[in-house]
């Protein structure tokens, strides 16, 4: 508030320090004005003489102006005459006006000089106290209301700088309590537009808090409850092998369980460390021009085997060309990995599921990923890569993960500089995934 009304009085300061100082050049200029109309008057005369003059003074009122006349030859009469060197006596018989200044008699005077309409000149002096006495008149009007100015800004500011500053310290103290971990703090959005835009945005950043944490809870309990149900059998069977329960002719099938479990497990904990590994601020990729028409097809090659055992028709896409782009082909791969995997586990026997590669009009690339499954909602495609969202729904409905694949996907595409995009239902019925590259992607800045 103090902040506001200083700068406020500043400048109706400085608006006075300028008026200050413009009322010199005003008198001043006022003053010339005055002497040249009366040169000019005088100049229209037809005969200029030293007899038209007597009386000067008169004529220059309490001013003290003084008179000197240039004959058309060059002679000079009148009080003035010690001017007329200061007023260039050539340039006025040569028909050009002077207007100047100088010192006479230890005084210093304005000088105006104007030729006359039959030859010859006027000059007129007037003592410079004349300007500095209408200076200090115009000064005296400035100085009252320039106060008022003054205390009507500070007034102003100080009234400006509380309407604007108590939304924002109510403001301030929503934003201290929204990061004490207060949710549902409605925040101020009235007084001027930019406090009021403030106070809107800590109420979207609120909502959003509100939103990402309740996910991350959900997402916690979602990995609790899978690494529990691996664990409680490992648990289970590990402590029936101890006390000797399990039949000797079932032991290599509770050892494939444990087998089974574990690797359960390991695949959980992995996907967990690769998302942690995408958020780290240290995440490198080794980009290099890369086929990934090769790319897709090793991919293929990779997953026919589990997709011939689950009975479904694996199918590739891919132009005759090769289809290059600057990228990390390592990472490509993992993506496309985790969107085959997520795809296979859903798509029934003899449904199809595509492969599909290629070029971008901007050098890029596009893949994607289809499958003859059961698709997605339009909530689910809204959230189908927030950890663990689809999990936590299709739990118990349909074959699911560990509920993290999709996140994974999302980071790591927009790690490769790229993009994913779901769509519900693609031409096999089913879900489709597409990833878009660039031709040389800028690898996106870890976030922490």
């Amino acid at each position: 508030m103090a902040l506001t009304t200083l700068v406020a009085a500043l400048a109706v300061a400085l608006t006075g320090l300028i008026a200050w100082q413009t009322a010199a050049h005003e008198a001043e200029r006022r003053e010339r004005d005055q002497l040249a109309r009366q040169a000019t008057v005088l100049g229209r005369l037809p005969l200029l003489n030293e007899a038209l003059f007597n009386g000067a003074q008169a004529l220059g009122g309490p001013n003290g102006v003084a008179i000197a006349v240039i004959a058309p030859d060059g002679t000079v009469t009148g009080s003035a005459t010690p001017a007329v060197g200061l007023a260039s006596k050539s340039a006025l018989l040569a028909g050009r006006a002077v207007s100047t200044s100088g010192v006479l008699d230890g005084r210093e005077v304005l000088i105006v000089g104007r030729p006359g309409v039959r030859g010859g000149a006027v000059v007129l002096t007037e003592p410079y106290a004349v300007v500095a006495d209408h200076t200090d008149r115009i000064r005296r009007n400035v100085v009252a209301p320039l106060v008022a100015g003054m205390l009507g800004a500070a007034l102003a500011g100080a009234l400006l700088a509380r309407r604007i500053a108590r939304p924002l310290v109510r403001a301030a103290r929503v934003a201290h309590r929204l990061a004490d971990g207060e949710r549902g703090v409605p925040a101020p959005v009235d007084g001027p537009r930019e406090t009021a835009e403030i106070g809107r945005a800590l109420n979207v950043l609120d909502a959003a808090l509100a939103r990402s944490e309740n996910r991350q809870r959900e997402f916690l309990l979602s990995v609790s409850h899978d690494l529990r149900t691996p664990l409680t059998a490992v648990q289970g069977y590990a402590e029936a092998l101890a006390d000797g329960l399990i039949e000797p002719d079932r032991v290599a099938e509770v050892g494939g369980i444990l087998a089974d479990e574990t690797r359960r497990l390991d695949r959980f904990l992995a996907d967990l460390l690769a998302l942690a590994r995408l958020e780290a601020d240290d995440f490198r990729l080794a980009a290099a021009p890369a086929d990934l028409g090769a790319v897709v097809a090793a991919a293929a090659a990779f997953w026919s085997g589990p997709a011939a055992r689950d009975g479904v028709d694996l199918r590739v896409e891919r132009p005759a060309g090769p289809v290059v782009v600057t990228t990390d082909a390592f990472r490509v791969r993992q993506l496309l990995d985790g969107l085959v995997r997520n795809a296979l586990r859903v798509t029934p026997r003899g449904a199809p599921l595509v492969l599909a590669v290629a070029a971008a009009p901007d050098g890029g690339a596009v893949l994607q990923v289809r499958d003859g499954g059961p698709g997605l909602s339009e909530e689910d495609v809204r959230v189908a890569f927030d950890s663990g969202a689809l999990h936590a729904r299709y739990r118990g409905v349909r074959p699911v993960g560990s509920g993290l694949g999709l996140a994974i996907a999302h980071r790591l595409a927009g790690r490769l500089g790229g993009a994913v995009r779901a769509e519900g239902h693609g031409p096999e019925g089913g879900a489709a995934f597409t990833v878009t590259l660039p031709p040389g992607p800028e690898p996106e800045p870890a976030t922490g």
